[in-house]
């Protein structure tokens, strides 16, 4: 998010003509004022990209269907998600193109797209594409990387892991929020009188203890690593026998993380972009 400086060498000296030189230069009339006019215009030029740097081409966002549910995002590279480890490494190469052009971090973007397949294996009736997934981590954290403070912002590092922890408010029925009280001794929240939601994918310790997948292969159930919140986040989509291809299905499951209209029009808008092959 805070893009290193680029570097520049400033106040370097031009190396000075002996008297021969400059008398020739002032005697030969051979660069006309047209010609100089054309080497300072492109001096002019090659000095100000040292400040502005590339001129990039201005970015031309298709519009957005409003249909539910949204168009599916393209299907990830079958894998094998029984495999030991962390299957979704597999999807590397498939993802990167797909991860430069939504700007969807790579190892979200692969750890969704794994859940995906893992849905498919797991609940071949539910029909989930990675784009709702991905639509719900954009509205929820912006892909593991809000963390309500705008001076501290998480990533998903190397092993699928959101650092810092992404911790929410506590749910004490204040603000607008539901009043849920501790459910599991403060081990995921850190909170002992109320839950909070945790993780990427915001699981509230009760619903991650009831739905927990281990996506990574590293035998630990964790709501902070990606991989293993990508594919619980499936698991509860694909709940009760919902197809995520109808409009009852997808709209019915997206109001199983929250009732809000505007919550679920978010999640749509975000998941449509991600089938266009474009950030939210």
């Amino acid at each position: 998010m805070f893009p290193e400086p680029h570097d520049a060498n400033y106040g370097y000296q031009q190396p000075r003509r002996d008297a021969r030189a400059q008398r020739s230069s002032r005697g030969c009339g051979c660069l006309g004022f047209t010609t100089l006019a054309v080497l300072l215009v492109i001096g002019l030029v090659g000095a100000a990209s040292m400040f502005v740097g590339p001129v990039n081409v201005p970015f031309t966002r298709q519009p957005i269907p409003d249909d539910v549910p949204p168009a599916v995002a393209e299907k990830p590279l079958q894998i094998d998600v029984h495999a030991p480890g962390r299957t979704a490494e597999q999807l590397t190469q498939w993802a990167q193109p797909i991860s430069e052009s939504t700007r969807i971090p790579l190892v979200a973007l692969r750890a969704y797209a794994n859940a995906e397949l893992i849905a498919t294996d797991s609940y071949p009736q539910c029909n989930l594409s990675w784009g709702t997934l991905a639509g719900l981590g954009q509205v929820e954290t912006r892909h593991g990387t809000y963390t309500g403070d705008w001076l501290n912002p998480a990533r998903i590092d190397a092993d699928g892991v959101a650092r810092p922890s992404i911790v929410g408010p506590p749910l004490d029925g204040e603000g607008g929020f539901a009043k849920v009280v501790d459910t599991d001794g403060g081990v995921l929240d850190g909170d002992t009188e109320f839950d909070r939601a945790v993780g990427p994918l915001q699981f509230i310790p009760e619903t991650w203890h009831r739905y927990g997948v281990d996506a990574s292969g590293d035998g630990v159930l964790d709501p902070h690593n990606i991989e293993d919140a990508a594919a619980t986040s499936a698991k509860l989509l694909c709940a009760n026998d919902r197809d995520l291809s109808t409009p009852e299905g997808w709209t019915e499951a997206i109001r199983a993380y929250n009732q809000s209209e505007k919550y679920v029009r978010d999640v749509r808008d975000a998941a449509a972009n991600y089938a266009l092959k474009q950030p939210a």
